[in-house]
């Protein structure tokens, strides 16, 4: 017979336990955020604040207190693995959830079709250019004689650009081949001040730039209308199966497609780092088959209904990642960095530097009329989320009066092509520091194509134009 008592609390009682602390602490840091006017003000995410102040509860019951929950063989409240764990899903389940929202046929007038594949390439360009100054940078404290893996600084495009899924895995797969003894820590760490950074750095530039008279805040109505939560022809709400039920399997079905793909991949020993190190792109791809699938059942008849819900959609995607977040803080582990804190700042400094000069050269030469939205949104997604760079939008483009959002919404397939290149590289340039000066060229490469053709393209188009 099954105990679901105290007795059996590893079996039963652990992982819930997990769980409800990464929700219960998702609504502390809302809870401190409106109580704080500075946190609202600063925009800083919720899931951050949340995170930070589990990871600290978690320092002071382990190291002042010495309290150990039972079954786990640490002290503490947390469990590291189970938080890696819901990072990682987190981060496929979110990407999921977007691919699957239904677009909207967009005829892509102004030039928008174009200006998707500049903004594409200037996110392909800033992955590039974190990487070659995360990896020199690492390099200098490798050769001053750092007790620190020489490819270390690959991992700033994948904190900065990608949060802390990505950041997390690569780090662990490091850490597991022998490189680092970071255990997912030194990730976890980069992508958390890359979210501080995005905020912080996002709402002096809006207050600068409101003081100078550049950006003016527009008033409009925010109340939400019926259609921007139901289209036509949709599932109803009272049908023997929630509307919301549905979302999810249709998340999970491309889920368990993703694992099948990830699995076809793992029997070779060249691919399997690509296979289980990339579930978030796998989980892309899988949503588009799914979509696309439902597509053709539709225009076939033999499917009548609309079963996608956008705005569903949006919430999943959206508590997957504050999950990841909360989560990915909380899993840092301060006595795996103790010795990588001076690289971890510098590394952080050296990110926010060339991200910010980069996006906004490139957003102030491509995007005449509206480059602070775009600045704003491309830096935020840089360093932070996605969901960092449509908060600093908001605010100064409440309405979405500019090409900005739709912009980037379209600019995202071709920034993932782009990014693909490095993303390949990730073992590749781990194996020797002859293949890391490799990767560096090919990356070196890339960025001056990617910023030539947005260069080259924009002034072609302003030619035509004349």
């Amino acid at each position: 017979m099954w105990d679901f008592s105290i007795r059996n609390f590893e079996g039963a009682w652990a992982l819930v336990i997990q769980l409800l602390l990464i929700l219960v602490f998702l609504f502390l840091g809302n809870v401190l955020r409106r109580a704080v006017p500075f946190l609202r003000k600063a925009y800083v995410p919720s899931a951050l604040l949340g995170g930070l102040l589990l990871l600290l509860l978690n320092i002071l019951l382990k190291n002042a207190f010495h309290v150990q929950i039972p079954g786990m063989s640490d002290e503490g409240i947390i469990d590291q693995q189970v938080m890696q764990v819901v990072t990682y899903h987190s981060l496929a389940i979110g990407f999921i959830a977007m691919t699957l929202k239904i677009t909207k046929k967009d005829k892509q007038k102004d030039g928008t079709g174009l200006k998707a594949f500049q903004n594409g390439a200037l996110t392909g360009a800033t992955y590039m250019l974190q990487a070659i100054f995360g990896i020199l940078t690492v390099l200098i404290f490798y050769w001053a004689g750092k007790e620190i893996f020489y490819d270390a600084g690959i991992i700033l495009p994948l904190s900065f650009g990608q949060g802390p899924g990505n950041a997390l895995t690569w780090d662990i797969n490091f850490t597991a081949a022998g490189n680092m003894d970071t255990n997912g820590s030194f990730g976890l760490s980069l992508a958390s001040i890359g979210f501080i950074v995005a905020s912080v750095v996002g709402v002096i530039y809006i207050n600068v730039h409101r003081k100078s008279g550049a950006l003016v805040r527009e008033n409009i109505d925010m109340s939400r209308h019926l259609e921007e939560f139901i289209d036509d022809n949709e599932i109803q709400d009272n049908e023997s199966i929630d509307k919301m039920s549905v979302q999810v399997a249709l998340v999970a079905l491309a889920y368990a497609i993703t694992f099948g793909m990830m699995c076809a991949l793992s029997f070779s020993n060249f691919t399997i780092n690509i296979a289980w190190g990339f579930n978030f792109i796998f989980g892309v791809i899988s949503a588009t088959l799914v979509k696309l699938v439902v597509k053709f059942l539709t225009k076939k008849n033999i499917v009548h209904r609309r079963y996608i819900n956008n705005y569903q959609m949006d919430r999943i995607s959206g508590f997957a990642f504050d999950i990841m977040i909360i989560a990915g803080v909380a899993a840092i582990e301060i006595n795996d960095i103790k010795g990588y804190i001076l690289p971890i700042i510098i590394l952080s400094i050296v990110g926010t530097i060339v991200t910010y000069l980069y996006v906004r050269l490139i957003t102030k030469f491509a995007f005449k009329g509206y480059e602070h939205e775009m600045f704003l949104t491309n830096f935020g997604t840089l360093t932070g989320t996605a969901s960092n760079g449509m908060i600093l939008l908001r605010e100064v483009d409440p309405s979405y009066q500019t090409p900005a959002s739709n912009i980037f919404v379209v600019s995202q397939f071709p920034a993932m092509i782009m990014v693909a290149p490095l993303l390949l590289l990730l073992d590749f340039s781990s194996k020797s520091i002859v293949n890391t000066f490799i990767s560096i060229g090919v990356f070196t490469l890339l960025f001056a194509a990617y910023t030539a053709f947005i260069i080259v393209s924009v002034k072609k188009s302003k030619k035509q134009s004349k």
